[in-house]
């Protein structure tokens, strides 16, 4: 029996604007939360005992998942803040750390424990990574992903010999200076012992504090390297790239919502759309509650979320909207992400509502 620790207290300041007001791991892929297909996955591997931490914004998470009974799961929580000036603020406690406090209040990590973080999509096979684990009497493993060797830098990189037992990490090293290309997953399964090692009332990082320590005591802590699909949302960059490959259906287990109505070309529920006078190229998904007027050009892959409203003549091309957005008429959406207060480009530039001289005219459909 495999317990899970889903890592959710970070503040996601790299992908902001997206997480103003929101969890990174509530940030929506094809309408629901990062988060909901991880738990969905460990629900299928039979992993139903979950605990999460949180911090930001936590009750977004606790309200949309509850005890985890829709999703045959059962969900515990652990906040981590502080009182501050007579004020509960958030304050995580660093992953390792995270778990520490959750192993000091009842001891929950009794048996093997699956530790993953909250705001990457994964088709790992979990059941073969534990038996892995359990196979090389493991006290600690890290799953890696081979990633080709230019790409080293964007990532944690983890060198082992050739029996998979970790020697040395490299921090998002040169691809020149790089010692392997094995990148870590933030993917990890480990013994009860292992947080023995974790310092109390601290903050304490799994792989920048706990993992040299494991190395440096010779403790029976290996790497994993086996083939699957690891989308990690570092960035707004990443987050329209991820979107770009969900919608044209690269990702398995990930099904577009609504009815399929032309190839490629799927809607919810309540929308209004004048089909002969639209020219709309799949993938393509048009939320409940949706307008789209005559004129109106449209091309894949594109996601248009709940009460969204294009107005005459408008093109939206590889583009996000969220929710109750609007496009102007005759204004051009291109590879963006927008919502009603702001449009972010794939490189990331931010441009707010109400900006002089901004290359956009959008706003919010519900005024």
């Amino acid at each position: 029996m495999t317990k899970a620790m889903i890592l959710a207290a970070g503040q996601g300041t790299r992908i902001r604007p997206l997480t103003k007001g929101l969890p990174k791991p509530m940030i929506p892929i094809l309408g629901k939360p990062v988060l909901e297909y991880l738990i969905e996955h460990l629900a299928r591997h039979g992993v139903k005992e979950i605990m999460i931490n949180v911090a930001y914004h936590h009750w977004k998470i606790e309200n949309y998942f509850g005890d985890g009974k829709r999703w045959g799961v059962e969900i515990g929580y652990s906040y981590e803040g502080i009182r501050e000036h007579g004020e509960i603020v958030p304050k995580p406690m660093g992953s390792a750390g995270g778990m520490r406090k959750i192993q000091d209040f009842s001891g929950f990590f009794d048996e093997t424990t699956l530790v993953m973080c909250g705001d990457a999509i994964i088709d790992l096979d979990i059941t073969a990574a534990i038996a892995e684990h359990h196979a090389k009497k493991a006290m600690a493993s890290v799953v890696t992903l081979e990633v080709p060797r230019d790409q080293v830098k964007n990532y944690g990189v983890v060198v082992a010999d050739g029996e998979g037992r970790v020697q040395s990490f490299q921090e998002k090293p040169k691809p020149e200076e790089a010692k392997s290309n094995l990148a870590s997953t933030g993917i990890y399964i480990f013994e009860p012992a292992v947080l023995e090692l974790v310092p109390k009332d601290v903050e304490f990082d799994i792989g920048s504090q706990l993992f040299p320590l494991l190395v440096e005591r010779q403790l029976p802590f290996y790497a994993q390297s086996r083939p699957f699909h690891w989308i990690d949302i570092g960035r707004v960059s990443d987050y329209w790239t991820v979107l770009q490959r969900v919608l044209a259906g690269e990702i398995k287990d990930m099904r577009m919502p609504g009815r399929e109505i032309r190839p490629g070309v799927w809607v919810g529920l309540n929308t209004r759309i004048d089909w002969d006078r639209v020219d709309i190229t799949g993938p393509v998904y048009v939320g409940s509650g949706t307008s789209i007027e005559p004129g109106v050009k449209i091309e894949g892959p594109s996601w248009i979320g709940n009460g969204c409203q294009l107005r005459a003549h408008s093109r939206l091309m590889r583009s996000v909207l969220f929710d109750y957005t609007r496009v102007n008429a005759e204004s051009v959406l291109k590879d963006v992400i927008a919502s009603p207060n702001y449009v972010v480009d794939r490189d990331g530039h931010t441009t707010y509502q109400g900006e002089e001289g901004a290359p956009f005219r959008w706003g919010d459909s519900r005024g």
